[in-house]
């Protein structure tokens, strides 16, 4: 099936050779220059698509501000997003992050790396693991056939990408995960060395699935080492997987 991909930047060179890359490739490929036609393109009831690539910087608003909204939006939640910016800063992108983008792509740059980053994105955002297949840690479920988290059974609000995430975690319950070794598991695109992104969508899982991210006792940081979800969390009452 064609995938649908929404490509937000005023930059009409930019979109013209995407457009033709992408398209060359497989892709359907729509175009909005402005935050208020992206807006009106991606309003409650409208088709979504299946990806979303935005310009932060854009003639009528901010790209991170429109982020947070979609984040907040039940319908578009667990929509892949990838930012692109001129910014080139780390601290730059770590506010992408956190505000819910779930990659991101510094201009100039290739248009072979972005599709790359898309179909990593889109094999990010397909159900994984077998439908029904629901692992448990103490009050914590993730559920590979809904493609979702619950804690005390209502649903936590994470990222198609976080959900993957918290998925690598929970395969490999009780055992210390790298950094390298989560994104070799995500099949995530080589990072700089001065990228924390893991970091940073560690967080929002936490802020999603700790009663006190403060006090985390389900996704553990082992000093040096990595990260490690608890497979019976301390004070958690559960069954264990």
């Amino acid at each position: 099936m064609t995938a649908r991909l929404l490509l937000v930047d005023d930059d009409l060179r930019l979109t013209a050779m995407v457009g033709d890359y992408l398209r060359a490739a497989g892709w359907y490929i729509e175009v909005q220059s402005t935050l208020t036609g992206a807006r009106q393109r991606l309003a409650p009831g409208t088709p979504r698509p299946d990806v979303l690539v935005l310009d932060l910087m854009l003639p009528d608003g901010d790209g991170l501000d429109w982020c947070r909204e979609l984040r907040a939006r039940p319908d578009t939640r667990t929509l892949p997003i990838l930012m692109l910016t001129a910014r080139g800063e780390p601290s730059d992108r770590v506010i992408g992050l956190e505000l819910g983008a779930d990659d991101y792509l510094p201009k100039p740059f290739e248009p072979r790396e972005l599709l790359a980053r898309l179909r990593a994105l889109l094999r990010r955002a397909a159900p994984a693991g077998a439908a029904g297949e629901v692992l448990r840690f103490g009050r914590l479920e993730v559920d590979f056939g809904a493609h979702v988290a619950r804690l005390d059974g209502r649903v936590c609000e994470l990222t198609a990408y976080q959900f993957q995430l918290l998925a690598v975690l929970a395969r490999n319950a009780g055992r210390v995960l790298s950094r390298d070794q989560i994104m070799d598991a995500l099949k995530g695109h080589a990072q700089e060395a001065y990228d924390r992104s893991i970091d940073v969508h560690i967080s929002r899982i936490r802020a999603a699935i700790q009663d006190d991210p403060r006090q985390p006792r389900r996704i553990l940081t082992v000093r040096g080492a990595g990260y490690l979800l608890a497979r019976q969390p301390a004070g958690d009452d559960g069954p264990t997987p």
